[in-house]
């Protein structure tokens, strides 16, 4: 397989993911547990932002075949799942619900911030205003780019309401008790087919609910998403 410049920098956005965007998201989920009540995931060690003890082996193969395969189009991993006790938590599934939301949220975040920055580059990059700055400065912001497109990409897909994903915790918090308990019963029924179940929903609703979803959130941060010529 050829990497031409575009899946270069999806792969290094896909570093760094792995060495920062992964870590703030797991981060985010034990810092809400902990100030939730629960310190389960402070005790092994999860309340950290080192990249180590957060990082799937699995989570990250499928990080950078994904791209590979997409060509940088779709990004999608994960990391280690951060321990939660829900019997620790205050207010109960509510509680449950924040912490699950607190992981999407931080992907979101991360995309945001980067992408100010990368407007204004941008707009710096095509007025000539870096001199002779600019090729370096182009590689940087192209990076950023991929880095805000998995960013959104991971905060869609985890908002699906579709165990494992945390959009499925997010959801049992919503609806009321009765509905809540029949979920967790067909969840714990079907438990042996969810992993497969997971797959068709990203092969199947994947090119068409989410990944239109994914490049309007892209648009509207960035504005027209293209690559700058190094």
């Amino acid at each position: 397989m050829e990497i031409g410049p575009a899946l270069a920098y999806a792969l290094v956005a896909c570093a760094v993911m792995l060495a920062v965007g992964f870590p703030i998201h797991e981060w985010s989920h034990a810092m809400a547990a902990w100030r939730l009540g629960d310190s389960t995931a402070r005790w092994q060690g999860r309340l950290s932002l080192d990249p180590r003890v957060h990082l799937d082996p699995t989570g990250a193969i499928l990080l950078v075949v994904s791209t590979l395969l997409s060509g940088g189009q779709l990004m999608f991993g994960y990391a280690r799942p951060t321990p939660v006790n829900p019997a620790n938590l205050r207010d109960g599934r509510r509680g449950e619900a924040l912490v699950a939301l607190a992981g999407p949220l931080s992907n979101l975040v991360m995309a945001a911030l980067v992408a100010v920055p990368l407007r204004v580059g941008t707009e710096l990059y095509i007025s000539g205003a870096l001199g002779a700055s600019a090729s370096i400065v182009a590689i940087v912001l192209n990076i950023a780019l991929f880095f805000v497109l998995v960013n959104l990409t991971l905060f869609v897909f985890n908002l699906l309401p579709v165990p494992p994903l945390d959009g499925w915790k997010v959801l049992l918090g919503l609806v009321p008790p009765r509905e809540a308990y029949r979920l967790r019963m067909l969840e714990a029924r079907y438990a042996q087919v969810i992993p497969f179940g997971f797959l068709l929903v990203i092969l199947v609703l994947g090119p068409v609910i989410v990944s239109p979803i994914i490049w309007w959130l892209l648009r509207l941060l960035v504005g027209t998403p293209y690559l700058l010529p190094a």
